[in-house]
């Protein structure tokens, strides 16, 4: 029986928030359409019965996910080969169905991470899977190349693999700027609901909705590099929107704001304090008009660290304008007093 349209609607909304939301999705449903749980739950039923959902575990403890309807595997020398005819001959063609703004995005990310491949890795072959579900599409890109993380610490001299993360995560890196602009990387994170990058003993980890990135150490080396792009089918984002939200201005063209993610310069547990750890986070801010600094995850600063930013930096590069977000009590201390040239002001005098 052909579900009415407030009920489509409302497998719709399980169906997209269930790789957000696995155990409290029936929860969720019931207190956005205003409707009782044993109405979800005869929607969540239909679902598993078409076969696009699963169940585990009792009713109080219910888990849901999404059934893989298809998968894909596709694998491609590298030598002579060609992102976009790779994109118009096999890949894109399992995803037609889809939106024509989720198309795009699809589009602009593959080729772009192929491209990658191609021409940075150092790899002989590239391997493809492709996943889909009833709301949500998954691409796993692999190479056997160098490693990414691996080339850009060698390159550029940098002292780890999570310099590499804390560039890539600024945007516009690029180890052969005759080239690349080195903006792929940073546009295709935004676009896609969750973007990986694994390579060597780190990945790098972004969510749309987060502006944090993440750094996480992994169990077990890898060689090579693997991207993992997913997408809900029904998304309303659009390339157009994502490249205009990292311009200065209406009337700026170019990409020249950036989000920096400032917990990515720590290394572990260790504090940000000093004037070189600062000087690693400033790095290449002068191809920016605006940068705005996230403090999400810490809680304060030393005043080295802060005055050779909010002080030193900007007397020096005056056309860069630097601001901060998602700063505490005591961060947006130590901004102040750099900022006034170290006098101490009283918290009831500090402004956001």
């Amino acid at each position: 029986m052909k579900p009415t349209r407030r009920g489509a609607e409302v497998r719709e909304f399980l169906l997209d928030s269930i790789p957000v939301h696995p155990n409290d999705v029936v929860a969720q449903a019931c207190e956005r359409f205003g409707i009782t749980r044993q109405a979800v739950s005869r929607h969540m039923k239909a679902l598993s019965e078409e076969g696009l959902v699963s169940a585990e575990g009792r009713t109080s403890q219910r888990s849901y996910k999404l059934v893989t309807l298809n998968s894909k595997i596709f694998t491609a020398p590298l030598v002579e080969l060609k992102e976009d005819r790779f994109w118009r001959q096999e890949v894109g063609p399992f995803l037609a169905g889809v939106r024509d703004n989720v198309l795009q995005i699809w589009q602009y990310g593959f080729t772009e991470m192929v491209n990658n491949a191609i021409d940075h890795s150092g790899g002989t072959k590239v391997t493809v899977t492709v996943e889909t579900t009833a709301a949500t599409t998954t691409v796993w890109i692999t190479d056997d190349g160098v490693g990414i993380f691996r080339k850009i610490q060698a390159e550029l001299g940098l002292e780890d693999e999570r310099h590499a993360i804390l560039e890539l995560a600024k945007g516009k890196l690029t180890t052969d700027p005759t080239r690349h602009t080195g903006e792929g990387i940073f546009f295709t994170s935004r676009m896609f609901d969750d973007y990986v990058i694994l390579s060597g003993g780190v990945y790098f980890s972004h969510k749309t909705g987060e502006e944090e990135d993440w750094i996480l150490e992994r169990e077990r080396p890898g060689e090579g590099t693997t991207v993992v792009m997913s997408l809900r089918n029904r998304s309303d984002r659009t390339v157009k929107q994502i490249f205009e939200k990292y311009t200065a201005s209406p009337k700026d063209f170019g990409f020249n704001r950036t989000i920096v993610p400032v917990r990515l310069a720590k290394h572990g547990a260790e504090q940000l304090v000093s004037r070189s750890q600062a000087k690693r986070l400033l790095a290449r801010f002068e191809r920016f008009k605006v940068v705005i600094l996230d403090f999400a995850g810490i809680d304060e600063i030393g005043q080295a660290f802060a005055d050779e930013i909010f002080r030193v930096y900007s007397l020096q590069h005056p056309e860069v304008r630097i601001v901060h977000t998602n700063a505490g009590p005591e961060v947006k201390r130590s901004i102040k007093r750099a900022k006034t040239g170290g006098a101490v002001l009283p918290f009831n005098r500090m402004d956001n």
